[in-house]
């Protein structure tokens, strides 16, 4: 029956496993439900590639959400109502920090919430903030995996081309990243009691050709240091889900955070 179905991603209303890894791209989703064992398709309607499977015996599901916070907010919003609990968003970013390389891995901490979405639910003062036990467990994944990876604020931007507004709004903010939904999932997972973090692999270890109106005819974010990244990202996110899922603190006894 269509009412068994959420309207706008088609994804059942029951069932599904409560530990999820969300990513832009379908064609990610495939990729990552290849790295499961019995993994199959839900569903996929419009942007949203819904498949499940098992991640060293724990059931997940993997989504793509599109790109944009305000068509992701939608999968978010929908997974939460059939009753997924912990969310990791795995994705891809332009590095703003001098010493982050591409194909490094960026562990969020939170999130400058200019995502075109959310400052139509909230005030602009509300925080986008990540789970300090996803923090924890990404960090501890991608550091048992031996991964390049760094911990920042990341900024989720809702346009990704560049106009007439100069992008200088945070120079010297030490921002680690920048991407596109985050702070969209982060302020679901806050206002559901959720627990949400998010990790992207670096396409473009200089902001300025991201954000360069001549430049960004040179972006490439389908080169094979990129690709590797994503390979290995996809594996620490998947990780970090198990960790959480068991609730495993950041590492062994006296190792920092």
């Amino acid at each position: 029956m269509t009412t068994e179905l959420l309207p706008v991603t088609r994804v059942p209303r029951a069932g599904l496993p409560p530990h999820a890894l969300v990513v832009g791209d379908p064609l990610r989703a495939a990729l990552v439900g290849a790295k499961l064992d019995g993994a199959r398709e839900v569903s996929y309607h419009r942007e949203y590639r819904v498949l499940t499977g098992e991640w060293k015996g724990l059931p997940v599901l993997v989504a793509s959400h599109g790109v944009g916070a305000p068509g992701a907010i939608l999968l978010f919003q929908e997974l939460a109502d059939a009753g997924v609990r912990t969310f990791v968003r795995f994705g891809t970013a332009g590095a703003m920090r001098p010493g982050i390389a591409d194909g490094d891995l960026v562990i969020a901490e939170a999130a400058v919430r200019d995502d075109g979405v959310t400052q139509q639910l909230l005030p602009p003062e509300y925080p986008a903030y990540a789970a300090p036990e996803a923090v924890f467990a990404l960090q501890r994944a991608a550091r048992e995996a031996g991964v390049p990876h760094h911990r920042g604020v990341v900024w989720t931007r809702a346009a990704f081309q560049p106009g007439l507004i100069p992008l200088t709004s945070y120079t010297g903010a030490g921002l680690a990243a920048i991407e596109m939904e985050l702070s969209a999932l982060l302020v679901t997972a806050s206002l559901r009691g959720l627990v949400a973090g998010g990790i992207v692999v670096v396409d473009g270890a200089n902001a300025d050709d991201l954000v360069d109106e001549e430049a960004t005819g040179g972006y490439d974010p389908h080169r094979e240091v990129v690709a590797a990244g994503v390979e290995r990202g996809a594996v620490v996110a998947l990780e970090a889900l198990r960790l959480l899922a068991a609730g495993e603190g950041p590492g062994a006894p006296g190792e920092p955070a």
